[in-house]
């Protein structure tokens, strides 16, 4: 397994990561998610730990609060060997201060989510959404306290806009508190909006990719194609709406590409997808799930290899949309791109 500098940090975390959001699913989506159980949870971070998978990413929202503690037990006795990263700020019930980053919410957050998890401090602390009421001096001086105080190690975001990051990190600046240096992002071979401004950004300031949903909210399975339907048995027909959307006609180009190459590489068509992310600047670690082991196994077959050049390149033209303003001057015009050549293809 290789490892990378989460940004411009010094903690070393794997280009691989187990997302946790399966974990004692319930609810109108994370049901549709997984249910994996205590004993069942304990035997992915098992082959997790084999493969060299150390940080394993859930949320207070997952399954309110289930997901952290099924993890918790999972881990137990084996803290020292793993990282976690959680998250908080989204609501998690109809209560005034039950939702947002206050200094309320956030301490009452962070110690509620050790209890969960049964441990002592969070190696990356995520704010899961911009809270737009709460003033980011409040927000970030919080965190810089709770870093201080030892229960948060390192701190980044989720969700967030260019704009908003930039605000934070300011206010860190200004007053010396402790600065992002995490950025958990949708990213896929069908979602590339993360290039347009976050990504140059992440870059600029030393943020490292946390990619979640690398699969497309489950659309690069290889199951869905030009000519085969969403199958009866898949949760999009259920979670669809929570999740970003896709035209058909995109997500058709990039399968048909995806196949090509999965042919010429004797990869699966999820495992050609994960490979390309973990191949773009920025990115530190992709996050995966899985329901069962057979699944854990097949996407941590994604790394060990290298897509040629000739391979990212078809993967690229078969993903690449419209750039939205004011991007796309510097994608079409020739003085544009000399001013701000970009990151990424």
């Amino acid at each position: 397994m290789e490892y990378r500098n989460l940004g411009a940090s010094g903690l070393r975390v794997p280009v691989l990561s187990f997302g946790a959001g399966t974990f004692g699913g319930s609810g109108p989506l994370f049901s549709h998610w997984g249910t994996t159980d205590v004993e069942e949870a304990r035997r992915l971070v098992d082959i997790c730990l084999e493969a060299g998978v150390n940080l394993f990413d859930t949320a207070d929202v997952y399954s309110a609060g289930a997901s952290e503690e099924v993890l918790g037990e999972a881990i137990k006795g084996r803290r020292n060997d793993v990282l976690i990263s959680t998250k908080a700020s989204l609501p998690v019930s109809d209560g005034a201060n039950d939702w947002g980053s206050s200094r309320s919410r956030l301490i009452d957050s962070v110690e509620a989510a050790l209890k969960r998890l049964g441990t002592d401090h969070i190696d990356i602390f995520q704010l899961h959404a911009f809270d737009a009421s709460t003033p980011v001096e409040e927000v970030v001086s919080t965190l810089d306290r709770l870093v201080s105080d030892g229960k948060l190690r390192y701190i980044g975001v989720s969700n967030f806009s260019g704009w908003q990051i930039m605000k934070s990190l300011a206010a860190a600046e200004r007053h010396g508190w402790t600065r992002y240096v995490a950025n958990q992002v949708y990213y896929s071979l069908v979602g590339r909006d993360y290039e347009w401004d976050l990504m140059p950004l992440d870059e600029d300031q030393g943020l490292g990719a946390l990619v979640w949903s690398p699969l497309g909210w489950g659309r690069l399975t290889g199951k869905i194609s030009r000519a085969k339907p969403v199958p009866a048995g898949s949760r999009l027909h259920e979670t669809a709406d929570f999740g970003p959307p896709v035209e058909d006609e995109l997500l058709y180009k990039v399968v048909d590409a995806l196949e090509e190459v999965a042919a010429e590489t004797g990869r699966s068509v999820p495992q050609v997808a994960i490979n390309w992310l973990v191949g773009r600047p920025t990115v530190s670690s992709v996050i995966i799930g899985a329901r069962n082991e057979a699944q854990l196994r097949q996407n941590l077959g994604a790394v060990g290899w290298s897509l040629t050049t000739e391979q990212v390149a078809k993967l690229d033209a078969a993903s690449a949309v419209t750039a939205p303003y004011p991007h796309f001057p510097y994608r079409r015009q020739e003085g544009f791109a000399r001013l701000n050549p970009p990151l990424a293809g």
